[in-house]
């Protein structure tokens, strides 16, 4: 009886200090892919096909987890980025992406890039309640937070920045005459709303001329050829590097000379102004949010540490190169947020924290511009700068306009 006794003390003992440490055990919950030393992440990028300039964001963003992997990790945490070609073409995405969620089972998806990437995977990375975080694409329908809870873009959208683009060209040139050039996708179509929603009901009646091109097309020679037959004298761009490095050369060696406005999609000096030449980019005018000119920001310590990042994690990389600028801003706002989420490592946590975003400061961003989600807004940036080329670096023309 005695022994029973003692059997049944130390039965509860143990009862005890186990339940004892339950609240411990409880504040950490992980969803599929996290561990107590790893999260999970994946990724599609266009390491090739038409827009492959665009594959070194996925590189740069590499080279940042491995910096923060380096330094320790988020919360203890190595980060493990899984990122993976798509060449731009949406069925491929759909397979990647599914291959991502269902067999290397990511806890989330961070910056995968492209509009109609992102459109043709949307509704079943929702369906399967996926995060998918700071989607590179200006599409304003990629925002819904009704349609698309489990989604959240990064770049403003094509049509804030159009409508800003409008408001300023209807005040630098009342008396313009206007045509457009767009992709024939959501990225091309958002854009030109913008344009024709800051033009208001009058200035709508500014646009004599529209073209579009498919992503497939080998040139948009052509397209530039029958806009300058309309008499425009302000051209309106909205696309990718490849398509505005041809539509810059051509412009310029047709001998044509509108005041040419760019989607701030395609103005990396990099890969669309060099190539199509410096001195034929003179003037074009686009927006930026964030810091785009490493030369101009010499004496900025977050310039600094980008530079430093680059040299260090991906030397091969154009330090220079915007896309690349793009790329580290971006990772650094998705650590920002998995660093919120504390032990509370689920799906559901990284979206609410995601969508709790309030005046959050980046350092890399321009000033005045700070990150701001709710549960009804997933646009963190609401607000961007004009800024013209001089031939060499891009020079801010104005205030931001606000949301």
């Amino acid at each position: 009886m005695k022994r029973d006794l003692i059997v049944f003390r130390c039965l509860w003992a143990a009862l005890a200090s186990l339940c004892a440490s339950f609240p411990a055990f409880a504040e950490r919950t992980y969803g599929p892919g996290v561990t107590d030393t790893e999260i999970k992440i994946g990724q599609t990028m266009p390491y090739s096909g038409p827009v492959s300039a665009y594959g070194t964001i996925g590189k740069t963003e590499l080279a940042y987890f491995q910096m923060i992997n380096d330094k320790g990790g988020i919360n203890g945490r190595k980060i493990r980025l899984i990122s993976v070609d798509d060449g731009y073409s949406p069925p491929k995405t759909v397979e990647q992406v599914r291959k991502l969620v269902e067999q290397d089972e990511v806890f989330a998806l961070f910056q995968t890039l492209g509009t109609p990437s992102n459109m043709a995977i949307v509704k079943y990375t929702n369906s399967k309640h996926v995060p998918n975080i700071f989607v590179g694409s200006i599409a304003e329908k990629l925002g819904d937070a009704d349609a698309y809870p489990w989604t959240m873009p990064w770049n403003p959208t094509g049509v804030l920045e159009g409508t800003q683009q409008a408001q300023w060209l209807a005040k630098e040139r009342p008396n313009a005459k206007i045509a457009l050039l767009y992709q024939n996708d959501d990225l091309g179509r958002d854009f030109v709303r913008g344009i024709k929603i800051g033009l208001g009901p009058n200035g709508y009646k500014a646009i004599v001329a529209e073209a579009t091109y498919e992503v497939t097309d080998p040139t948009v020679d052509s397209q530039i050829i029958a806009l300058r037959e309309s008499g425009a004298d302000v051209l309106v761009m909205a696309g990718t590097p490849k398509f505005g490095t041809q539509a810059i050369r051509k412009v310029y060696d047709m001998n044509w000379r509108p005041l040419f406005i760019i989607s701030n999609t395609m103005a990396a000096v990099e890969s669309t102004l060099k190539p199509a030449g410096l001195d034929k980019a003179i003037g074009l005018v686009s927006a930026s949010y964030f810091k785009i000119d490493p030369e101009q920001s010499s004496g900025d310590s977050a310039m600094q540490d980008y530079l430093s990042m680059m040299r260090r994690y991906y030397p091969d990389g154009n330090a220079n190169d915007t896309t690349n600028i793009y790329g580290y801003i971006t990772a650094m706002a998705f650590h920002e947020v998995l660093k919120r989420c504390g032990d509370e490592l689920t799906r559901e946590n990284l979206m609410r924290q995601a969508t709790s975003l309030k005046d959050v400061a980046q350092p890399m961003l321009l000033d005045g511009i700070t990150l701001n989600t709710s549960q009804t807004n997933h646009h963190p940036i609401g607000k961007m700068y004009p800024v013209r080329f001089d031939g060499k670096h891009w020079q801010l023309l104005g205030d931001a306009t606000n949301k």
